[in-house]
């Protein structure tokens, strides 16, 4: 008989119940990793206390012009930030589209986890909230 064997684990977000347990429930393999990709993006740099250079400052980019430069600067960054600090994932490819009417950026971020010969994804909205 095989065995599944779960090479990464993390609590799950939603802090649902696991029902035999009753504990939190646990998210594995490539929803953990694509869980703490999405962290790192959304993250502001000093929001982790004792951690003040984990993250990233998109949020920053969102004040800016929204221009083809702005896009490639933030494409820029998402990759630094996953090559710094997520050695699990290797990227595949960045794409950063401006969205001039709503002044905001849609990200599309493929990478491999590992040795997986599929990729992932992480799609994210960038908006301004204020």
């Amino acid at each position: 008989m095989a065995t599944l064997k779960k090479i990464y684990s993390d609590l799950d977000l939603t802090f649902t119940r696991n029902p035999v347990t009753g504990d939190v429930s646990m998210s594995y393999d490539e929803q953990s990793v694509i869980r703490s990709v999405r962290n790192l993006l959304m993250t502001n740099f000093y929001e982790r206390p004792f951690q003040p250079t984990l993250g990233s400052n998109l949020n920053a980019f969102l004040f800016e012009q929204i221009s083809a430069i702005t896009a490639s600067s933030i494409e820029t960054e998402i990759k630094n930030v996953v090559n710094n600090f997520e050695p699990r994932v290797s990227i595949d490819n960045v794409e950063v589209v401006a969205i001039e009417d709503a002044n905001a950026f849609y990200v599309n971020l493929s990478f491999y986890i590992g040795n997986n010969t599929s990729p992932s994804e992480v799609n994210i909205l960038l908006e301004r909230t204020r």
